[in-house]
């Protein structure tokens, strides 16, 4: 009988693997397997779990960043992590001390402080993002290499 209900936690992983595409439970997926053939097998329920477990735990750190390096190339970044590495222009002095500062990147208006809290960028300066913090862009500014 343990193999029917490996069998259902198998479709079930795999269901929720193909409505999210993300690679989230395929791992399971792959232990619940493998916890159905030894069920099949004639494993006692204790030996199926923790084969369940050992699996689905060793594909998970072993496997799993090989195939999100291979399979994520195409993926879109986020609005924040676009903008890093990119130039941007000054629009209202960047003072981190008076907490004010903001940049035109890629077309919209962000929120900007400077890198270093001493210093002072003027508006019309082109900065590189260095980072994002929030909503706030950290810039330095950019020099040509």
């Amino acid at each position: 009988m343990e193999a029917i209900y490996w069998l259902i936690i198998l479709v079930v992983l795999i269901v929720i693997e193909i409505i999210t595409l993300g690679l989230t439970t395929i791992w399971f997926a792959c232990g619940a397997l493998i916890a159905f053939l030894a069920a099949n097998l004639g494993a006692s329920l204790p030996v199926q779990i923790i084969i369940f477990i050992l699996v689905s735990l060793l594909l998970l750190f072993f496997t799993r960043p090989i195939a999100t390096k291979y399979l994520n190339k195409k993926r879109v970044k986020t609005n924040y992590e676009g903008v890093i590495g990119m130039t941007a222009k000054v629009t209202e002095k960047i003072d981190n001390f008076n907490a004010s500062g903001a940049a035109i990147c890629n077309g919209q208006e962000w929120t900007a402080r400077a890198e270093v809290d001493h210093k002072i960028i003027e508006p019309g300066t082109i900065v590189k993002v260095v980072s994002v913090s929030g909503v706030k862009l950290i810039v330095t500014e950019y020099r040509e290499e």
